[in-house]
């Protein structure tokens, strides 16, 4: 066992009464005294004669110290005996050794138990009355039991539990707890076995002066200490030193040695009058202990104190293999839940929503008390966390103080002062960035240690005054524990970096992946559009060849039917004039179709011929073109002032206009037809989105007509689309408006209707102003 050179004990203090200022360096190992539930005496170990006895012998042994000085162990034991300890007496070390014996020197010749180890020049020999705690020590099948149960146990925790229960149960004790210390020294109960009627300790912790430096030292040293009865008055050693020492002798490893005084308070303050402490130690160091209390004076055996010894032993040498386990099973757990979130992030779906609100979450994968996720301007968390304001200031100091991609710390208020406001949720952050835009981050956070636990003994007096002097108590030393752990959280383990550092990753080969998807599906939208401009151009071009060669044909049909009427309509009969009339006007249709189409594909193949137009002069041409039909349908029309200049082709605004115009005269059915044409306001907006004021013009040209349903505003403009019998409102091709739309869009702008049925109808379309 690896023990520390470095001496906590001031020897000087021999004289000094121990107060809460000197108690931690004060020489516990050199009493001058010991518990009075035995005897004891102290043999040279060179002349085998008693140096120094317990003042308590005489009425033990019924001899009095000055009649043992000097004196052999033959005057207590007979020659069996003293074989049998002359058998020991080359062997004897630090380790005690244990005889049964009856001292056939004293009156009575009563039993005790001899316990026996050589340390400081001296060979102690410590007397204990026989007095069996009704267990049997030597159950062999139950500690078979108790061994395989601690082996089997998947945890620390579960190991402990089974210790402190299997020590209960030997021992009787009221209540065995199992303390674990943390890196700071304070402790944990962590286990524990209590008798039904008292109230708990487990989850308490107490701050690390409670266990002085020395004491801890000494616990290194000797694995169990015993004090049956915490009220005993010290019996002191007689003499006090023995000749040629400068000191008491050194009762590191005596059964009996008696205790601090400050101790015996603390026991006072816990209510507890007997108590057994057993080390825990892993490799070399004080992990915790097993610590027995009742409250009423209790004496166990020391058969059964080796037997659980030995528990404590055992328990010791499987700490590291349990934590070994219990870091296994943390970073399976770990694994397990980082797996399942990569499952719920994939391509196609918001990673936020999967990682905050299906099983698990972010908050599941680490021991945290909440997180958060910081991401395209909004904040979602998850348990315990700072609110929303606080955590943008928070995301706002890391992107100003923060360059890799990974940031983590136990303690953000000493980063940022300003990070005090938030330390009972987030003294403890471990954050990845998500990119490497400002602000989008995942966050953990985890508590201020003072917020986690409960101290023990809180509400009670934290500290006792007798004639002016203050003594220790549990509570005495909670203030400096804070101070110290304040403002800090449990830190991130290096292998928790690595997982979080493994989050970021997928999501950021998720966010590629997605980029790339999106990114070739732009690329065939693009291959896509190009290849359908080209059979749009090519559609246009038949179109056009097909539209002109049958125009030429179709006219001579034409002409010949209008012959035959002319000249052999006196030699027909009804019936056969009748279909020369079908014929020409089957063919007045045909052709009108034909001109329709001509007029579409050659929108389409043209260029348009830019030029500053006044929007004003284009209208009062077209109005001036259809005047006769204006004045014959009775229609009035109203061209509003203040139209601007646009740059567009004249020619083609010309017969939008026209087309416009036309179709709110044909599609009027109102005594009083009314249009109005004019500039529209600066809220007007496409189906598409243009008409931001900043890059187009919108104009619109109102009717009173007949309106269009809501469910033809779309249809209206695909080509021959007609809403009404052909022998209805002049019977229109139904080509005009898909012309009218495609002269829009050549100048990069859009053509819509707003109109209900009944009620008018009002078509706007806007230009770009960057052609």
């Amino acid at each position: 066992m690896a023990q520390s050179s470095v001496s906590y004990f001031d020897e000087n203090l021999l004289a000094s009464d121990i107060t809460l200022t000197n108690c931690d360096r004060e020489p516990i190992h050199i009493p001058g005294l010991i518990q009075p539930y035995g005897f004891l005496l102290c043999l040279d170990e060179h002349t085998r004669r008693i140096v120094q006895t317990s003042a308590n012998v005489e009425p033990v042994l019924g001899l009095a110290p000055p009649a043992l000085l000097g004196a052999g162990l033959e005057l207590l034991l007979d020659a069996a005996y003293l074989a049998e300890v002359d058998a020991l007496w080359p062997t004897l070390t630090e380790t005690a050794r244990l005889l049964g014996v009856r001292l056939t020197g004293v009156a009575g010749q009563p039993f005790y138990k001899l316990i026996l180890h050589r340390h400081d020049g001296l060979v102690w020999v410590e007397g204990e009355p026989v007095a069996e705690a009704g267990n049997n020590a030597f159950d062999l099948p139950a500690l078979n039991l108790t061994m395989g149960q601690l082996l089997a146990a998947d945890s620390v925790l579960e190991c402990c539990q089974i210790a402190a229960e299997q020590v209960q149960a030997l021992t009787g004790f009221d209540r065995v707890a199992i303390y674990r210390f943390a890196p700071d020294d304070s402790g944990e109960v962590i286990a524990e076995a209590i008798r039904p009627d008292l109230a708990p300790w487990l989850g308490l912790r107490y701050p690390a002066s409670d266990i002085p430096r020395q004491a801890r030292a000494m616990y290194l040293k000797n694995w169990l200490r015993f004090i049956p009865d915490a009220r005993y008055q010290p019996v002191p050693l007689v003499p006090t030193l023995r000749p040629g020492a400068s000191r008491p002798p050194d009762m590191t490893y005596a059964v009996l040695r008696s205790v601090s005084p400050i101790h015996l308070e603390y026991l006072h303050n816990l209510g507890s009058a007997a108590t057994m402490t057993i080390s825990l130690i892993r490799e070399g160091a004080l992990w915790g202990m097993i610590t027995c209390h009742h409250e009423t004076p209790r004496l166990v055996s020391y058969e059964l104190r080796e037997l659980c010894q030995f528990i404590g032993k055992t328990l010791s040498m499987l700490l590291r293999s349990k934590e070994q386990q219990d870091e296994q099973s943390y970073r399976q757990h770990v694994r397990e839940h980082q797996a399942r979130l990569f499952e719920l992030v994939t391509v196609d779906s918001s990673f936020t929503t999967e990682l905050a609100h299906y099983t698990p979450t972010l908050l599941d994968m680490f021991r945290c008390g909440g997180a958060a996720i910081c991401y395209g301007g909004e904040i979602t968390r998850l348990g315990q966390t700072p609110d929303e304001p606080q955590i943008a200031a928070l995301v706002a100091w890391l992107d100003a103080h923060n360059r890799q991609p990974i940031f983590h710390t136990d303690s953000y208020p000493r980063l940022n002062p300003a990070g005090r406001d938030i330390r009972e949720t987030a003294s403890g952050i471990l954050a990845i960035s998500l990119s490497q835009a400002p602000g989008e981050y995942i966050l953990w956070f985890r508590p201020e240690q003072v917020q986690t636990v409960t101290w023990a003994g809180r509400h009670e007096k934290p500290v006792t005054l007798a004639d002016g002097q203050v003594f220790l108590s549990p509570r005495q030393s909670f203030e400096a524990w804070k101070q110290l752990v304040e403002e800090t959280a449990a830190p991130w383990q290096s292998f928790e970096l690595e997982a979080a550092a493994a989050v970021r990753q997928h999501i950021s080969d998720v966010r590629l992946k997605r980029f790339q998807a999106l990114e070739q599906h732009a690329t065939d939208l693009a291959r896509l559009n190009t290849e359908l401009e080209r059979s749009n151009e090519e559609l246009d071009s038949f179109a056009y060849v097909a539209s002109h060669d049958l125009k030429e044909p179709l006219r001579g049909i034409h002409n010949y039917a209008l012959f035959l009427l002319e000249d052999y309509a006196d030699v027909l009969d009804a019936e056969g004039v009748s279909k020369l009339q079908t014929l020409v006007r089957l063919s007045q249709r045909m052709e009108g179709l034909i001109e329709s189409l001509l007029q579409l594909s050659r929108v389409g193949r043209l260029d348009l011929s830019l030029e500053e137009v006044s929007l004003a002069e284009v209208l009062a041409a077209v109005v001036d073109l259809l005047y006769p039909r204006i004045a014959e349908t009775g229609t009035t029309v109203h061209v509003l002032d203040n139209l601007p200049t646009v740059r567009a082709d004249r020619v083609r605004l010309q017969e939008l206009f026209n087309n416009l115009l036309t179709n709110a005269m044909r599609y009027n059915l109102s005594e009083q037809k009314f249009v109005e044409i004019g500039q529209a306001p600066d809220t007007a907006r496409g189906p598409q989105g243009t008409g931001d004021t900043a890059d187009y013009h919108v104009f619109y040209v109102r009717d009173n007509g007949i309106g269009i349903a809501r469910k033809h505003h779309e249809s209206i403009f695909r080509i021959f689309k007609r809403l009404h019998a052909q022998d209805k409102f002049e019977g229109g091709t139904g080509a005009g408006l898909a012309i009218a739309r495609k002269m829009v869009e050549k100048h990069d702008g859009e053509l819509w209707v707003e109109s209900e049925l009944g009620q008018g109808a009002t078509f706007y379309f806007s230009i770009s102003k960057h052609l």
